[in-house]
């Protein structure tokens, strides 16, 4: 009859330490709140405490740290750096076990949660959740992880739920909120409505400046960085995304869209530029606007020419949308003559030039033509500068007047609508070619004496366009509307 012998094990199948080691176990901590609020800091040091002091008070343990995060939300362990840390140390050989509060400060995602453990478990390193009394390689650890972490989860899709719900009670109600830390030119009031910041609102209405003068996005960051302006979060390089951002808010010329953006799922946390998936809601008139809305609404419409299409209006250079070819209408356009050579230069000529079978007879202009032309038709505005803002402070009330157009006229019931938005458009129209012109004779009126040399500043703030014909025909139109031929 065969004989069985049995061979104790000599060697833990978890840790691989010899049977009857006593070797201390390097044993870890982790604590976590999910908030930064001042009750919540008694909690996070007093486990930081409890973690430390328990893990030096066993003879077989050997402390090694505690780890943490700080006001970090668990339901992804993607931005927890301490978590992350300690995951790390443990793979690279440095912890035994790792001791923590319960498996929902570990992470209220089963999958997250599972995931690293099982690669913990791999590097033979061991977890242990207090509250639940679970150890990762005792035989019912898993499947008690795997059910304590989906009712983690769920849980945590329950308060993610009831988050929404109320953020977007509020946007019903009409409540707006913004990152006042990261928003340019308002501060949180006592209700907790904005409050123009007057120090930086000066900058917004800069920016807009920049913008209507002819300045890209671009070009308006360029100007800010120089000019050592803090972005809205603080930095000091701006950037062309930032400016248009800006540029485009409606909060600017005080209203508010809510829910612009909306929380994809509650555990990636993603956002999502909200198309129409999730009710909308505009705020008219909720605050001190630091943009007339006449200003803002000229603004747009620079914006909508500037985008893609055949003769779209540019503001990549200074000349860019500003010289008209007399014989086809287009835009000129830059072209760099002998690029690779010392007689390199830059030209502008009309960019459908060679189109279709008959060519524009424009010539070319290099860009010191233009800015010596420029001065000299500067000039020659100048000696009518009395008459031009006499005439303009005569006739605005009547070219700009919107009464009528406010009042309109009793009309059928089914062409009530379609007037409104006629005469809508028309008086936004009226009311920014009215700021338009303010803000030429503005820049006009400190023009003192004789232009000796081309200003950027200068030409931005008052021309419209040129229009050339031939090189004896070359027309300045002014903002105003006045046109000198030079």
């Amino acid at each position: 009859m065969a004989k069985v012998i049995t061979i104790p094990a000599t060697r833990s199948r978890y840790t691989q330490m010899p049977a009857g080691s006593r070797k201390k176990r390097r044993v870890a901590g982790y604590a976590r709140v999910s908030t930064d609020h001042e009750e919540q800091q008694t909690s996070y040091e007093a486990q930081v405490d409890y973690y430390t002091n328990y893990i030096k008070g066993r003879r077989d343990w050997e402390f090694v740290a505690v780890y943490t995060d700080e006001g970090i939300s668990a339901t992804s362990t993607e931005k927890r750096s301490g978590f992350k840390q300690m995951v790390q140390d443990a793979l690279d050989g440095r912890i035994d076990l790792i001791i923590t509060k319960s498996v929902s400060r570990f992470a209220r995602n089963t999958v997250d949660s599972l995931t690293t453990i099982r690669k913990l478990k791999e590097h033979r390193v061991e977890c242990y959740f207090e509250k639940e009394n679970i150890w990762t390689f005792d035989s019912r650890g898993e499947l008690l992880l795997t059910i304590m972490s989906s009712l983690a989860q769920e849980e945590s899709r329950s308060i993610s739920e009831n988050v929404t719900w109320g953020q977007r009670k509020r946007f019903a109600d009409g409540k707006v909120t913004v990152p006042f830390k990261r928003f340019l030119g308002y501060d949180r009031g006592e209700d907790g409505n904005l409050v123009i910041n007057r120090e930086q609102a000066a900058v917004v209405r800069r920016i807009y400046g920049m913008f209507l003068q002819g300045r890209s996005p671009s070009a308006v960051a360029k100007v800010l960085t120089e000019a050592g302006i803090s972005t809205p979060g603080g930095r000091t390089n701006w950037s062309g995304s930032t400016v248009r951002s800006i540029l485009t808010n409606e909060k600017y010329k005080g209203d508010a869209l809510l829910q612009k953006v909306y929380t994809v799922d509650f555990l990636s946390k993603k956002k999502k530029v909200n198309k129409g998936e999730v009710p909308q809601y505009y705020v008219e008139h909720n605050h001190e606007a630091i943009i007339e809305p006449a200003v803002f609404e000229l603004v747009q419409q620079q914006m909508a020419a500037r985008q893609a299409g055949t003769n779209r209006q540019s503001s990549a250079g200074i000349f860019s949308s500003r010289i008209k070819c007399g014989d086809c209408g287009s835009w000129y356009g830059s072209k760099v003559w002998h690029s690779n050579s010392r007689y390199r230069r830059v030209v502008w000529q009309c960019n459908h030039k060679f189109d279709g079978g008959k060519k524009c007879g424009t010539p070319h202009l290099d860009e010191e033509t233009l800015r010596g032309l420029f001065v000299k038709a500067v000039n020659i505005l100048t000696t009518e500068k009395d008459e031009i803002t006499a005439n303009f402070q005569a006739i605005k009330r009547k070219l700009f007047r919107t009464e009528e157009l406010e009042n309109g006229q009793p009309q059928p019931q089914e062409k009530l609508n379609t007037a409104a938005d006629r005469s809508g458009s028309a008086i936004t129209k009226r009311q920014t070619k009215k700021e338009q012109i303010e803000i030429f004779l503005a820049r006009f009126e400190r023009q003192d004496g004789v232009v000796m040399e081309f200003d950027e500043e200068q030409w931005y703030s008052l021309i419209d366009y040129v229009t050339v014909f031939h090189k004896e025909d070359i027309r300045f139109t002014f903002k105003d509307g006045t046109e000198i031929k030079v």
